[in-house]
């Protein structure tokens, strides 16, 4: 299934870039996705960096067909490779559970203003419910992306308490 996603921020693309690749942000952004636990790691890398999150995710709010699936809690391992301060490869790993997420960060600069655009896709290796299962997930993942654009505009505006 595929999935996209825009957050457009008022700041130039490398004010945008510093603060996706700022560990103190990714936390706070993390913590407002409802994360139960979260490991930040940002290595440079060429000429971007290397975002890891390790985090440990309820599963409230999943549904009820789904919950055999995710139990209580669910394990992630995002990679972000940014390759440059304007794209990322995403790499999202669920140890244990047949989940595939993937795709490309694009930061776009337009007036002032950065559109920080995701395509990809996602795959859940489950026969019958495999298609349900992705919609879930990819609601789930654009909902976090919302709750981390709402913290990323805070941020950008002073707001990093």
């Amino acid at each position: 299934m595929k999935v996209t996603h825009t957050a457009t921020y008022e700041a130039p693309a490398a004010e945008v870039y510093a603060m996706l690749t700022d560990p103190a942000f990714r936390e706070k952004a993390s913590e407002a996705t409802g994360v139960l636990s979260v490991e930040v790691t940002v290595e440079p890398e060429g000429k971007g960096h290397v975002v890891t999150l390790d985090q440990v995710q309820p599963t409230e709010g999943v549904p009820s067909f789904a919950k055999k699936f995710a139990g209580d809690t669910t394990h992630v391992i995002a990679v972000e490779n940014w390759s440059s301060p304007t794209e990322a490869d995403l790499k999202v790993d669920t140890p244990g559970r047949p989940t595939d997420l993937h795709g490309v960060y694009r930061l776009e600069e337009s007036a002032g203003k950065t559109d920080q655009r995701f395509e990809g896709e996602i795959k859940v290796k489950v026969p019958i419910l495999g298609g349900k299962l992705e919609k879930v997930m990819a609601d789930l993942f654009v909902e976090a992306r919302k709750k981390e654009h709402s913290v990323g505009t805070a941020w950008l505006r002073g707001d990093r308490g």
